[in-house]
């Protein structure tokens, strides 16, 4: 990457339109990444939860960064590496139902997907599983005390988020030194958020499960992604989003009968 290649792209408007898509494609695709940083960070002792989230983050740009200096790799990992025999119902069109050939980003894909749902479904069942028989909650569970342990989950993730980003920024543009920044831009936009997001997420119980509830859809659409069977990402956010809204009416819902109680009575 040389000035040569730079300078004129600092004059094309069509550069610069690439850039700002490619940044808000970036920052929309790191907030998967960022809620399970947050939610996993979220279960260390307090002391470690700034430094594994400020670690995760940053394993992820040079993952990402990592990943661009290896285009031409990245791109064969499009290839397919295997055919699997289907013997099912076919299409209307006689093809097969799923896609059967298989890809190492594909093999990815679904290997991270299952974990997410893997490790949304546990988290899930943690925080809904009964008490220990005296009407206690056992939260033993929510603390992890081995700080290696969350940190390699959180590169597992990290390296599966990264793919899907950047084979995402290679389709949109053909420029390395946009794509180098668009991933600079929404990494640091990461690490802005990462604090205030994840605090957010532990101080409302109920965000805690939606949040969770995301990782489980997200994984579930990696997983299919990883089959062939690929859902507009357009359609995931919005759900999300309208999600969050509907939360944060029920937050502000709450909080203004909170207000309205009783002296007498108990507020929740």
């Amino acid at each position: 990457m040389t000035m040569d290649a730079i300078l004129p792209l600092l004059s094309d408007p069509a550069a610069w339109a690439a850039l700002v898509t490619l940044i808000v494609m970036e920052v929309v695709l790191g907030i998967d990444n960022l809620i399970f940083i947050s939610i996993l960070s979220n279960k260390l002792p307090e002391a470690m939860r700034g430094k594994a989230r400020r670690i995760g983050i940053s394993l992820a740009l040079v993952m990402r960064l990592g990943l661009l200096s290896t285009i031409a790799f990245l791109v064969g990992l499009t290839a397919p590496v295997f055919t699997l025999p289907w013997t099912g119902p076919m299409g209307e069109h006689g093809e097969p139902l799923f896609e059967l050939a298989f890809s190492w980003r594909d093999l990815i894909l679904i290997t991270g997907g299952l974990f997410l749902v893997w490790k949304a479904t546990t988290e899930i069942h943690e925080k809904t599983a009964p008490g220990d028989g005296h009407g206690v909650m056992d939260t033993s569970a929510k603390v992890i005390s081995n700080f290696g342990a969350a940190i390699v989950q959180i590169l597992l993730l990290d390296l599966v988020f990264s793919i899907d980003s950047i084979l995402t920024a290679v389709g949109m543009t053909d420029h390395l030194p946009i794509m180098v920044v668009a991933v600079i831009v929404a990494v640091a936009a990461m690490m802005l958020a990462a604090d205030p997001l994840a605090n957010f997420i532990n101080s409302n119980p109920t965000v805690v499960m939606l949040a969770l509830g995301f990782l489980l859809m997200i994984g579930a659409v990696l997983i299919a992604d990883g089959f062939g069977v690929h859902v507009p990402k357009g359609y995931i956010y919005a759900a999300m989003a309208f999600s969050a809204l509907v939360e944060s009416l029920n937050m502000l819902s709450r909080k203004a009968m909170s207000k309205k109680a009783p002296d007498g009575e108990t507020r929740h």
